[in-house]
């Protein structure tokens, strides 16, 4: 029953009796967002190895769902999935660096001829710059360097300690991917026990579909990664362009921050373009850059991620900034696979039919806005096949 407004009430304007009723639920809203936010900044250290570990765990628990179907024990199956991701990534690792090792220095060569043409066409050129100011300039930067030693090597000490922390992240990635590959379903059966009973499978099929989405986002995501990497690596191989594998290698894990990581890494490319081969060089690695984002945004995206993880631009570029605010490269990196397994799990949680959810998102043509002016009318005809699978959650204890 709506409880009767009093004569002190009714004095006020309804206008502003709404604003601010609306102000103190938005005031606790914020509140309860900065006590997450102060709580993410304070756990950094084990929610992104928990949330690296995940992203993993969505790319290879497939496969090892698919070697468990095939006869192999679920244990010998997470020991062999984690051997081959370990021994690929190694393997990776030690040719671009064995490449980087090999053409740095043809790479230190072209660099130092192309600060000699520079310095020739300051004193040779429009600007008419003496070769006294560039020398003056040149010691000023030697001076700089040497009254800063101490915050050189203070900087040192935190390079240092930081790559002990990356370590220690690493090792708690890696145990946790075990066990999120080993028995996922059931870490997530026995975290939703706190849920009350009467909604707890409602959770567990809205996080069922979630992680179901972050499946089909890291998958889609590696394969546009490895597509940004080819196009431009070939591109650089092509023009000669030194270190040619290191940085597609940049650019492929550039790729995994959508819109402006594969840019950015590719940028670097354009600078060692220009460095090392001039100006019309790096305008054509601009350009096979800008090609090969517009087949990415254009092709790729919508025939890999579908409905079903697409988040509009302005929720992606916002949800990448908050996450590299918040908790730096890595935040920007966990930003977007969040808002994906977010926006599929409470779609669910709100839905009449939970289990129907992923099916309404699966159209046969990606291009259909995920949110259109006028709802589409709801399909009500079974389909075949359910990603979801949610006769596969756990039942209610």
């Amino acid at each position: 029953m709506r409880k009767p407004i009093s004569a002190d009430a009714q004095a006020v304007h309804p206008g502003v009796r709404i604003a601010a009723e609306w102000s103190w639920r938005l005031i606790m809203i914020f509140a309860g967002l900065a006590v997450l936010a102060y709580i993410v900044l304070r756990l950094e250290t084990v929610l992104i190895p928990v949330g690296l570990a995940l992203l993993a765990s969505a790319l290879l628990v497939p496969l090892v769902d698919r070697l468990q179907a095939w006869g192999v024990p679920r244990s010998a199956a997470v020991i062999l999935v984690l051997l081959g991701a370990i021994g690929i990534v190694a393997g990776i690792l030690a040719f671009v660096v064995e490449q980087f090792i090999d053409g740095l220095p043809q790479l230190t060569d072209q660099f130092a001829a192309s600060v000699t043409q520079i310095q020739n066409w300051l004193t040779s050129g429009p600007l008419h710059f003496s070769e006294d100011q560039i020398r003056q300039a040149g010691d000023s930067v030697v001076k700089s360097v040497q009254s800063n030693r101490e915050e050189l090597t203070s900087g040192a000490l935190t390079t240092a300690t930081v790559i002990g922390e990356i370590f220690t992240g690493a090792f708690l990635t890696l145990f946790t991917l075990i066990f999120f590959l080993y028995g996922g379903d059931q870490i997530w059966g026995f975290v939703t026990r706190i849920v009350p009973r009467d909604s707890r499978r409602r959770v567990r099929i809205a996080g069922s579909a979630g992680f179901g989405s972050l499946i089909g986002y890291v998958r889609a995501t590696v394969a546009v990664a490895a597509a940004d990497a080819i196009g431009i690596g070939l591109g650089l191989v092509i023009l000669g362009v030194p270190l040619a594998m290191p940085l597609a290698s940049l650019v492929f894990v550039g790729a995994f921050i959508p819109i402006i990581g594969a840019f950015l890494t590719g940028f670097l490319a354009v600078l060692v373009a220009l460095v090392t081969k001039g100006l019309l060089t790096a305008l054509i690695v601009l350009g096979i850059i800008i090609g090969v984002m517009q087949l990415e945004a254009h092709v790729m995206q919508p025939l890999l991620l579908g409905r079903a993880v697409r988040l509009h631009p302005l929720a992606v570029v916002l949800a990448i900034t908050t996450g590299i605010v918040l908790a730096g490269i890595v935040g920007g990196l966990l930003a977007v696979p969040i808002v994906a397994v977010l926006n599929t799990a409470i779609r669910s949680l709100l839905a009449d039919d939970p289990e129907a959810v992923y099916e309404q998102l699966h159209v046969e043509d990606p291009e259909t806005p995920l949110y259109p002016a006028q709802p589409d009318e709801v399909r009500t005809e079974p389909r075949t096949e359910n990603p979801i699978a949610p006769s596969d959650v756990t039942p209610d204890d």
